[in-house]
């Protein structure tokens, strides 16, 4: 895939399927709306279970690419079981987005207990990496790439997030991306053999319920740090 191009979204995640499986149907429908799309995972995913090699998880994270119709993938050499909020891993992935120059980062929000702590440390990884993507005077860490501040980080709330205490919560409306999410995730064969009807279900009904409560059929719940604005309130609550 194409490096050097900006983009208007990246989201990221310690492993391969967890941007497919937290937000994928947000970024097929931003690539289906023109948006240049794109996906950094922190680590290979390996080693994994059922994955024979970190070749075939790569494979399958390309045709999970292919499938979300992204305009660009990279995945950094960290450590997968080992992922640890440092500064040499800061600044790998600050020199990722500083190539990028998203306009938006999404991430996972909040921490996965009982689950794999990577995705927390990929969180505040990312939340770092941000920073240091505005910082002047560290040529020695980025060149050739220069300042781009990150304006806006997004994030998608694990399961173990109280949704009642979010604060600046939204959903997007992912109706009509639903089942390129679904085929995005059943792209990685390894994790998720034929007939892995329950990780269907699961994704289908937290879709459905995030969408009801917005008045769509189906949905992706995200929440930002920051205020949301807006100079025309009526287009704002979707009245206009």
């Amino acid at each position: 895939m194409v490096d050097d191009i900006q983009l208007d979204m990246i989201a990221v995640a310690a492993h391969p399927d967890d941007c497919e499986i937290g937000c994928g149907g947000t970024l097929a429908k931003a690539a289906k709306q023109g948006y240049k799309v794109g996906i950094i995972d922190l680590t290979d995913g390996e080693p994994t279970p059922r994955s024979p090699a970190p070749e075939v998880r790569l494979s399958e994270a390309k045709k999970a690419s292919e499938i979300l119709r992204l305009a660009a993938r990279e995945t950094l050499s960290l450590p997968n079981r080992r992922l640890f909020d440092t500064f040499e891993n800061r600044l790998e992935l600050a020199r990722a987005l500083r190539k990028y120059r998203p306009k938006v980062v999404v991430s996972i929000g909040g921490k996965t207990t009982m689950a794999s702590p990577d995705h927390y440390q990929g969180m505040l990884i990312v939340e770092a990496a941000a920073f240091y993507c505005k910082l002047t005077k560290w040529e020695e860490y980025f060149d050739p790439y220069p300042p781009c501040p990150v304006p806006r980080i997004v994030y998608w709330p694990t399961r173990h997030v109280d949704l009642g205490l979010l604060q600046n919560s939204f959903v997007v409306d992912i109706s009509d991306t639903i089942e390129t999410k679904l085929a995005s995730v059943l792209a990685y064969e390894s994790q998720f053999p034929p007939g892995s009807q329950r990780i269907v279900d699961w994704i289908k009904a937290s879709a459905r319920l995030h969408g009801v409560q917005a008045g769509f059929e189906y949905g992706e719940l995200f929440w930002t740090p920051g205020v949301q604005s807006t100079d025309d309130i009526m287009r704002f609550l979707k009245l206009a």
